[in-house]
């Protein structure tokens, strides 16, 4: 399997790993077919956020998608965060192989995810602004390793 120069960097030297103690968003989505869990941690200051981190547990790709999406929405208002897509971040990483598209799209849900929890705790529900989240693994049966 052949990956850019773009998802080994950001495998091999991942930005943004972590945690935020004080976070007021964290979301967590996993495909427990592949093993891929992907944690994300918000710091959301006047609709901007001031800081992402993330945990996955995971393959080289999912690690790979996780640090160029939070690089992806760090600094970023929270409208333009929700905009964020899989193909957006798989076209960053300038591709991956078909049978590792999950992974980005584990990214992209690990962050609606973390934007639903805030605006839970701010006591908005959060589907109008992030719509009806999907089960990873009933979009994804097909996964290899």
């Amino acid at each position: 399997m052949l990956y850019s120069e773009k998802v080994m960097d950001h495998f091999t030297n991942p930005r943004n790993v972590g945690e935020i103690e004080d976070a007021n968003g964290v979301g967590e989505v996993g495909n427990a077919k592949c093993g891929d869990i992907m944690k994300m941690y918000l710091k959301i200051e006047n609709g901007v956020i001031e800081d992402v981190k993330f945990k996955t547990f995971g393959c080289g790709a999912a690690i790979a998608t996780s640090s160029m999406a939070t690089e992806m929405i760090k600094g970023k208002t929270v409208d333009d965060a929700l905009k964020l897509t899989n193909s957006a971040v798989v076209e960053a990483l300038e591709g991956l192989p078909p049978v590792k598209i999950h992974c980005s799209v584990l990214a992209e849900q690990a962050i609606k995810t973390a934007l639903a929890d805030y605006y839970t705790r701010q006591g908005i529900d959060p589907t109008p602004f992030v719509g009806e989240l999907k089960d990873p693994d009933e979009e994804h049966l097909a996964c290899e390793m």
